[in-house]
């Protein structure tokens, strides 16, 4: 099937990165002062979107020289043992 699963891992974090990004940056101020003035939320919610948008860009890159593979099933045999001479 060839599914990456840096694609899912991905969407996952970058969701939840989303989600507890807002909430950080728009919580009343008064709910962080029992952790010294810390906005945690905000802080890992930046993580995990970060996180997040790595494992999508990482599973992009490997995803996109399939394509390569299609266009090198569609050679004809020749130009196909040219280039499997030129890759070792």
């Amino acid at each position: 099937m060839g599914l990456d699963i840096r694609l899912p891992i991905g969407v996952l974090f970058t969701v939840f990165g989303i989600v507890l990004t807002v909430f950080g940056a728009l919580s009343n101020r008064a709910l962080y002062e029992r952790s010294l003035g810390i906005n945690i939320n905000l802080m890992w919610g930046i993580v995990l979107l970060l996180f997040g948008l790595g494992m999508l860009i990482l599973g992009r890159r490997r995803a996109l020289p399939k394509d390569s593979e299609e266009e090198t099933a569609n050679l004809t045999p020749q130009a196909r043992e040219k280039q499997n001479v030129s890759n070792n």
